[in-house]
């Protein structure tokens, strides 16, 4: 119980992580017995919920063991919260895509926006959604668009929605049609905004106002679940199935990039499903077994790789310096990024975790299996 502010029940399940804008906390769970998938937003100085409100009532898709049916975390622009969720079609098909034959719930993905104080302002289908893995797409905003990445095993797209109204204003194929679960990244570099993601055998970069495409590069496998980062000078990737790569791309390229704009690559410990982060020139990452390691951003020299111990699926967050990797079984490696493997703390929470953390006016936000943990000073 120390350092714990607040520790508020949750309903449901769901990995999808918490967001906070100011004294508002957001979040989605998925109650199985109701069919309900609901926002929720609770008080971040107390954990008292505020309100809650079923998006939508839906029979149960098919899901991957690790996967929830509330995992698209939620985004929002103070105006309103945007929420994602797959709403089943009736049909079972054979999963595209896989070794082991099997039926799967085909269906569509939902997306709706609530304003501050719960009230629904739209709600959209925006396309087909097939994967043997289940479900997941977090928003991203940029401008007046909220802009939804759609790989799955089918008719894959990329859409962006107008955030006033929903209305499609622009969407491209993803030729690929092969699933993945990357959230994209939008940085201004060199006189361009750059919207890039792995996923579904490529590496893109994309303009977000219109979907125009940058550059490109093949591969460097088939699927994509952790979203890259930016230095300031280099894309990183760590991914994916069934080979596993760690890249860093120079971002100034044009067309295809394969063979020109890749800086420097390594193989030994990529992550699959948590993110990287990037914290001055160390480049930081938790493959999903537990082994952590360090590289120098700008030519990939490994300073150090060790165990933290346990699966990860979080993504790893930083803040004063200090990088948060939090395992499944809920504990958090406190480490000090450089070139000599340094743990500055561990702390356990005896509860499993799936989400990535959250950090707001100096609190530190944990969505466990039942339970949102505020770590920090009580606020107030």
């Amino acid at each position: 119980t120390k350092n714990v502010a607040w520790k508020a029940a949750l309903p449901g399940r769901g990995h999808a992580s918490p967001i906070v804008w100011q004294d508002q906390v957001f979040l989605v769970a998925c109650l199985p017995e109701r069919q309900e998938r609901v926002l929720l937003c609770l008080d971040r100085r107390t954990g008292r919920e505020r309100w809650r409100r079923v998006v939508i009532k839906s029979p149960l898709e098919t899901i991957h063991r690790l996967n929830s049916r509330a995992s698209g975390t939620p985004a929002t622009d103070g105006r309103q919260v945007y929420v994602t969720f797959m709403k089943i079609d009736g049909r079972k098909i054979p999963a595209p895509n896989v070794g082991t034959p099997r039926l799967i719930t085909p269906g569509t993905i939902m997306v709706a926006a609530f304003d501050m104080a719960g009230q629904r302002r739209w709600q959209k289908e925006v396309g087909s959604f097939i994967s043997a893995h289940g479900f997941n797409t977090c928003p991203v905003l940029h401008e007046d668009l909220v802009i939804i990445n759609g790989d799955h095993d089918g008719e894959a797209y990329i859409v962006a929605l107008d955030r006033a109204s929903g209305k499609e204003r622009w969407r491209v194929a993803r030729e690929n049609k092969t699933r993945s679960y990357v959230t994209p990244i939008i940085r201004e570099i060199g006189g361009r905004t750059q919207m890039v993601l792995s996923g579904s055998k490529s590496v893109v970069s994309y303009d977000p106002s219109s979907g125009k495409r940058h550059w490109s590069i093949n591969g460097p496998t088939q699927q994509f679940v952790a979203s890259m980062v930016f230095d300031g000078k280099r894309f990183f990737v760590t991914g994916g199935y069934p080979e596993r790569h760690i890249l860093a791309i120079r971002p100034d390229g044009r067309g295809d990039v394969t063979d020109t704009h890749i800086a420097w690559r390594a193989r030994r410990g990529a992550a699959y499903v948590p993110s990287p982060i990037v914290v001055g020139p160390y480049f930081l990452l938790v493959a999903d077994s537990g082994i952590a390691s360090c590289f120098q951003a700008t030519d990939g020299k490994r300073l150090w790789m060790e165990r933290l111990g346990g699966g990860h699926s979080a993504s790893a967050v930083s803040a004063n310096g200090l990088v948060y990797f939090v395992s499944d079984k809920g504990t958090t490696t406190v480490l000090r990024p450089g070139p000599e493997f340094a743990v500055v703390a561990r702390n356990e929470i005896d509860e499993p975790i799936s989400a990535s953390p959250a950090i707001s006016q100096g609190n530190l936000f944990l969505r466990m299996e039942k339970h949102l943990y505020c770590i920090g000073s009580k606020s107030k």
